[in-house]
């Protein structure tokens, strides 16, 4: 009876320490140490795949301060003037519905895409995930070599090669994050003021010399010492995949079916007659991680979807003759029941809703007008009786010209028995993205007035093209 509980006590002992990582992210220790993660430089087509991937996102990045349409840069977020500016169309804080409306459809898609897809965003367009794998961590490896001589150069004292080694990286890690400081400051205050910024004398510029500074110190930081503690303890993504994953989801994940039980590979050893899985447990799935997970202990919170793992199974199955695919995309029904991949109900539901939501937001974005109008009857003034059996009102206008291009302007009543007299000028122009105002009459006949309070339509013209319609309230005597 010993013998028995003592081998169920080793048994509950291993299922504890393989169950560990449960306890505690990858990347701290069980004194609550930061664990510095020494990932193997990864390779494969996935690899391949994602660096080209990177590298039409990084030109399409650096590149979009400079891009102008119609006169107008292709982002701009300039939260200081309130101006924002997406693909040369420029919004204004009348047009803030629009914004609310667009992040209500990215987080549908985000939704959409995590409860179908799981985290393939992270590991293949996060920015995050792009300039530290794509970025610093190959300058890392050239300037440092493979995790095996990193690991080694970290505990060696610090002799000339290892001082030569870390300044370069550093010096060259600021330079970069310099660059990219720079890049997103350009999308805030637009690349014009960027170049004034960095052509005239730091005296005149302090403010904007110090947001370059922190901007480029806040990206040093996260990519040379933050790293993937950003995905694992900042970014609220990774806790929501707790959430919105289920067993339809589509992640990397590994084969258990096929993999365990796990063992060392023997010459000429029939595995499956000694009841073994094509797991080698060679660690190299471990051992490529950015994230220093086992991605043979099932999704993880610090598991951002790379492909690394799969790669390096994928060339240790090729080796060894087995076949590949033991870590793939597939979701937890297609491996524990053999099953394809299929869209569930739930996903389903999402997919209607998305698209209701990008055909009303594509709507929105199509009638939304070139200018925006506000006509407000006078404060504290009622009708006025211009005699001859007339009734006026009187209304402050003004309107918003959202284009880049100045252009005269004109209102027309639409209501046919009712005259609009112009307070000054009859014909207002508007400044690219300028701002006019004025003050107007409308006059109706007693006789045409029904009730109280009229509605009116007046037309904003610009030459021949009607630019807005503005619905207003017309006050008359009482019936």
């Amino acid at each position: 009876m010993s013998k028995i509980q003592e081998k169920m006590d080793t048994l509950n002992q291993q299922s504890e320490v393989q169950n560990s990582f449960r306890d505690r992210i990858s990347t701290v220790d069980e004194a609550g140490k930061r664990v510095w993660i020494y990932p193997k430089k990864p390779k494969g087509k996935f690899y391949n795949t994602r660096t080209l991937v990177s590298i039409v996102l990084l030109a399409f990045l650096f590149s979009g301060p400079f891009i102008k349409i119609k006169g107008e840069p292709l982002l701009l977020l300039n939260i200081l003037e309130r101006k924002f500016v997406i693909l040369g169309q420029i919004f204004w804080p009348q047009d803030f519905y629009l914004f609310v409306f667009a992040t209500l459809v990215l987080v549908i898609f985000i939704i959409l895409f995590t409860v179908v897809y799981g985290r393939i965003f992270c590991g293949w367009v996060c920015p995050q995930t792009i300039f530290m794998e794509m970025v610093f961590r190959r300058i890392e490896y050239w300037i440092e070599g493979d995790y095996m001589a990193q690991r080694k150069l970290d505990k060696q004292a610090w002799n000339q090669e290892k001082i030569t080694k870390k300044l370069s990286k550093h010096v060259i890690f600021y330079a970069i994050s310099f660059l990219i400081g720079n890049t997103f400051l350009a999308y805030i205050i637009g690349i014009e003021a960027m170049e004034e910024i960095v052509t005239a004398s730091p005296s005149k510029h302090i403010g904007g010399l110090f947001s370059m500074i922190l901007f480029s110190t806040v990206f040093y930081f996260v990519f040379a010492k933050f790293r993937e503690q950003v995905c694992t303890n900042v970014c609220p993504y990774g806790r929501l995949q707790g959430v919105l994953l289920d067993r339809q989801s589509v992640v990397v994940a590994y084969d258990y079916k096929r993999g365990e039980k796990r063992a060392k590979l023997r010459k000429n050893e029939n595995r499956q007659a000694n009841d073994k899985g094509d797991c080698i447990d060679c660690q190299q799935c471990v051992q490529v991680c950015p994230t220093g997970i086992d991605i043979r202990n099932g999704t993880q919170l610090e598991c951002v979807n790379c492909t690394a793992c799969i790669n390096a199974c994928d060339n240790i199955m090729e080796k060894v003759g087995l076949p590949k695919g033991l870590i793939r995309y597939a979701s937890e029904e297609n491996i524990a029941e053999g099953k394809k991949f299929h869209f569930t109900r739930r996903s389903i539901a999402y997919s209607i809703v998305l698209l209701a939501l990008l055909g009303v937001m594509s709507g929105l974005l199509l009638m939304r007008s070139e200018v925006e109008t506000s006509l407000l009857r006078t404060p504290g003034m009622l009708y006025q009786d211009q005699g001859n059996n007339k009734i006026s009102n009187l209304y402050n206008l003004k309107i918003i010209n959202k284009t880049n291009q100045s252009m005269p302007i004109h209102l027309k009543l639409h209501e046919e028995k009712g005259s609009l007299q112009m307070v000054g000028n009859e014909q207002l122009f508007l400044e690219k993205q300028g701002l006019a105002e004025s003050a107007l009459f409308i006059i109706f006949d007693k006789n045409d007035l029904q009730q109280m309070k009229t509605e009116i339509h007046l037309g904003v013209y610009s030459g021949d093209k009607l630019l807005e319609t503005v619905e207003t309230n017309f006050l008359g005597p009482a019936k």
